[in-house]
């Protein structure tokens, strides 16, 4: 095991954790709650700007977690900033739905070829709660495959761990192995006539392992699968969706699902999610009862709106493939030259990098502990996200402080 000495975290951010501790159980709770993972991290986070942000006691941060995904512009990119503020200046949450909402579900129509129609909501657990609910209503059947692993949001049908989370809760669900069509296969046989869905990630992006891309072999078993069995095709593009192809991740793989569930970087950091679907199933999502209070706020919608519109451009999916690329070539020749051997897998836009023979992970972070130390904001065994904020120079930054993180764990005992 390899442990690097404690960083130093600042006097506001010590503060802040002691107050949260006394009103917050745990402090924190979820992925935010940055002690589960790092002794030098911080917590508290007061303002963001591009591709960097800076925390409570005013060190910056270049960042590579863009809000763990919903930053895919930039943090206060200027015309989503804009979009924003107008709309709160005519109203957020209002007694009808604000026209925006039609605005946006049309221009998500005519971007993503699998979309006749969009609903929304407020962040993925929602969408992908809302795709199962809808695939029950459209085939009466209860049974609903997931792949080993996979995370799709943290409630109690589909969570991945935690007290309070009953089998019954998830009695219906039926595991296959992701990339294994034969072991997808074989979960359909068990469901038999009670197979209401397939529910899959574009990609295998579950924490603390490599990531895998999807076979296009699998992917289109799944298509046959689910259309052989009268099956709905579920993707998952919460995590994935708009960084990889703004059609939807499938698409490049000549894969269209019955139901696509989107969030995080949907509206650049505001609270949204959405559901969209074949006209097939169009009457069976007008047929379930779901709402929320906020799910039709304005100001997200005008956020999202105007991030669609920008991603639309052009521009920025092929600025996060380039500087991806960059960091990763980058990395790998800096880990190669400290006379460490690591992997980097899935796409360039979302990277992980975990060091060889590092089972518990304590060499990756004692790395990411060093990096974020001279001011790279990394995960030790989660996936990063790049945004188009990210420039070459900023890529450049990154590397000049990276490689001073690789020469400190070489220093370290091991």
């Amino acid at each position: 095991m390899t442990t690097a000495p404690a960083a130093a975290l600042g006097t506001r951010e010590l503060a802040l954790r002691e107050r949260a501790r006394r009103v917050i159980p745990g402090g924190m709770y979820g992925h935010m709650r940055v002690e589960a993972f790092s002794r030098a991290h911080p917590q508290f986070m007061v303002s963001g700007n591009g591709c960097r942000v800076t925390d409570a006691d005013g060190r910056e941060y270049i960042d590579l977690m863009c809000g763990w995904g919903p930053i895919v512009l930039g943090h206060r990119h200027p015309a989503v900033t804009a979009a924003i503020l107008d709309q709160f200046e005519r109203g957020d949450c209002l007694d009808g739905t604000s026209p925006v909402a039609v605005d946006y579900a049309e221009l998500l129509v005519d971007t993503v070829p699998s979309a006749d129609w969009a609903m929304f909501c407020k962040n993925g657990t929602d969408a992908t709660t809302m795709c199962v609910t809808t695939a029950r209503a459209a085939t009466g059947r209860r049974k609903v495959l997931v792949a080993t692993g996979a995370y799709h949001g943290a409630v109690p049908w589909c969570a991945l761990r935690g007290k309070g989370v009953t089998a019954e809760d998830q009695a219906h669900l039926i595991h296959f192995e992701y990339n294994d069509l034969a072991s997808a296969e074989a979960a359909a046989a068990e469901a038999g006539d009670d197979l209401a869905a397939i529910l899959v990630c574009p990609m295998r992006h579950d924490i603390r392992r490599d990531q895998e891309l999807a076979d296009p072999a699998f992917a289109r078993g799944l298509r046959a699968l689910a259309d052989r069995t009268g099956a709905v095709l579920i993707l998952d593009d919460v995590r994935c969706g708009l960084r990889l192809d703004l059609r939807g991740s499938w698409e490049p793989l000549g894969v269209r699902p019955d139901l696509t569930a989107w969030s995080k970087a949907l509206a650049n950091g505001q609270p949204l999610g959405a559901v969209t679907g074949t006209e097939a199933l169009r009457d069976a999502a007008r047929s379930i009862y779901v709402t929320g209070s906020f799910w039709y706020a304005a100001v997200p919608l005008a956020a999202g709106l105007a991030t669609l519109r920008e991603l639309r451009k052009g521009q920025a999916l092929p600025a996060m493939a380039r500087t991806g690329s960059r960091l990763r070539d980058g990395l790998a020749a800096q880990a190669a030259a400290h006379g460490f051997e690591i992997r980097q897998t899935g796409p360039v836009q979302m990277p992980v990098l975990y060091f060889a023979e590092d089972s518990d992970i304590s060499l990756g972070t004692a790395w990411a502990e060093a990096a974020v130390t001279r001011g790279v904001y990394l995960h030790p065994w989660h996936n990063w996200f790049l945004s188009a904020a990210h420039t070459d120079a900023d890529i450049d930054d990154i590397l000049d402080r990276t490689d001073d993180a690789f020469a400190a764990v070489r220093r370290l005992p091991h």
